[in-house]
């Protein structure tokens, strides 16, 4: 027997805020991995958007690498929020 492809589910809770990895599932499509999703993740209306993506299309850095890959950064100071003002008002930044 084949086994349905394994999909990682993301949550956004409220409109503005940013989507949460909430775990992962197993279903035979895109469209029902979005509404297994609904029904394990969102139970008491915890969502109001739903991302799925098969683990199989996710790539993601080797930890070994991480000092050559972030070490570029430390040196362009103006990439660090402190020089940047945020407005007031401003929510979910």
């Amino acid at each position: 027997m084949k086994s349905w492809p394994l999909y990682e589910v993301f949550i956004r809770s409220k409109a503005g805020l940013h989507h949460k990895h909430a775990g992962s599932l197993h279903a035979a499509d895109a469209q029902m991995a979005i509404e297994n999703a609904r029904d394990v993740y969102c139970r008491r209306n915890e969502g109001a958007s739903i991302w799925v993506v098969l683990s199989s299309d996710i790539i993601a850095s080797n930890p070994q690498e991480s000092e050559e890959l972030f070490d570029p950064a430390e040196d362009k100071i103006y990439r660090h929020p402190t020089f940047y003002h945020v407005p007031e008002g401003v929510k979910h930044l």
